[in-house]
């Protein structure tokens, strides 16, 4: 039954796609960017040696997966590497990354795809990535004796593999070498159910953050816009999170702001600029030269208002506190070890039981969540007035990061041991 459902949905969501593709510029990538694939492939793959594939759903798994293309790279530099996508927003963005040989788009599930795909890749390994479950390239795998492993995943109770419909899920996870999880409760989630293939190796995002701290670079004109103030950088913010930071920011003008959409697009910049009264664009604070900009109402400005993409793991290390968006909507709250690595109390909204990392963030005191703008302004007070709250919350997180720190090389030793790979 369900993977009569399964095919259905896989029926639908390219005719779906295309319908959007019309008004949705993303829908549209999605469909140009499968066109022609498997020529692009015959005609780009060579066999002169061997392949590891990699696939990630969108940018945030790309994350997870970063680390171990690296260290994939250095420990078996014999080995070309693949990386795929899903979504059009990993795709566009990382489609020239330089630490794989080949990317490209995912074809479509299908038991035709699946054959050819691996026809024409012929890969040795084939790694996923977190939340990657792919039927007909699952079984395609296992039926060739393809090594394939997961990276970074992480199971709950609610997940269709532990419901009592949840065979056909089952099977998928059968159909794995190995499954490096996150957590030890995932660990045991799947051996409730029979999968005894999971080992706990942690996250391989706490690798990656480390990384970028360790390489951070200044942003022009952002200290002299911080100054002596104490700043509150807000990341990927979406408009729930804007609407409930909004008073704060336009009633303490002492504290200085830094806001960064997690979109950017014109109508969500102009949305941010009525939010926020005292605000100025990064692109104008730049233009100024000086770092030290006024409003239109002759106020200093006290937000930043971030308008492009790509600075924002190096905003954090100019917070006093940082704010992480996403936890005022549905889909939950962003990534808070961007943050937590640089040694800062992270506050978020109400919605973060999916993602482990924010709830043991908080659990060890270096998180905060809040329910609205009332508890927001009360938690950002606490933090900026009590000092010994704020230093407990810094180590707190900072100890949490590094602490978490390893599962890349938990990952490649198993493989080098296994002799899964060679070098």
């Amino acid at each position: 039954m369900m993977k009569a459902l399964y095919n259905i949905f896989l029926f639908f969501y390219p005719i779906g796609a295309r319908l959007l593709s019309f008004k949705n510029a993303k829908a549209r990538k999605w469909i140009d960017g499968r066109k022609g694939l498997f020529d692009q492939l015959s005609n780009t793959i060579t066999s002169d040696r061997p392949l590891i594939w990699v696939h990630c759903a969108s940018l945030g798994e790309f994350e997870q997966a970063r680390p171990l293309i690296e260290g994939l790279r250095s420990r078996f530099p014999n080995y070309r590497i693949m990386l795929t996508f899903f979504s059009p927003s990993g795709y566009e963005v990382r489609k020239d990354y330089p630490g794989a040989d080949y990317v490209f788009y995912l074809p479509l599930d299908s038991a035709a795809h699946a054959a050819r795909f691996i026809d024409v890749t012929n890969p040795a390994m084939a790694i996923f990535v977190k939340y990657e479950f792919w039927y007909y390239y699952i079984m395609e795998a296992k039926r060739r004796n393809i090594p394939l492993v997961l990276a970074s995943g992480v199971f709950r109770q609610r997940q269709p593999f532990f419901q009592w419909y949840g065979d056909f899920h089952r099977e998928m996870l059968r159909g794995f070498s190995r499954l490096f999880v996150q957590d030890q409760q995932s660990v045991d989630l799947l051996a409730s159910i029979g999968i005894t293939k999971a080992i706990q190796t942690g996250d391989t995002r706490f690798d990656r953050v480390l990384a970028i701290a360790g390489d951070s670079r200044p942003v022009d004109y952002i200290d002299s816009f911080c100054g002596s103030h104490p700043v509150v950088v807000a990341g990927s913010t979406w408009s729930e999170d804007d609407k409930e930071l909004d008073h704060f920011a336009n009633t303490n003008q002492h504290v200085r702001f830094i806001i960064a959409p997690h979109d950017v697009s014109a109508a969500r910049i102009a949305e941010c600029l009525s939010l926020y009264k005292n605000a100025i664009l990064l692109s104008q604070l730049r233009d100024s030269g000086n770092g030290q900009p006024s409003t239109n109402n002759t106020q200093r400005a006290n937000v930043l208002i971030i308008d492009n993409i790509g600075l924002l793991s190096r905003l954090y290390r100019y917070a006093t506190i940082a704010y992480v968006g996403g936890g005022f909507g549905g889909d939950g709250v962003h990534n808070v070890l961007e943050a937590a690595v640089y040694g800062k109390p992270v506050v978020f909204g109400p919605v973060f039981d999916k993602y482990v990392e924010a709830v043991k963030l908080e659990e060890c005191g270096g998180g905060f969540s809040v329910g609205n703008a009332l508890e927001l302004e009360k938690q950002f007070h606490q933090l900026l007035d009590d000092e010994f709250l704020y230093k407990r919350a810094c180590l707190a997180s900072a100890d949490f990061v590094r602490n978490n720190a390893g599962a890349t090389e938990k990952i490649l030793d198993y493989f080098q041991e296994k002799r899964l790979l060679t070098t």
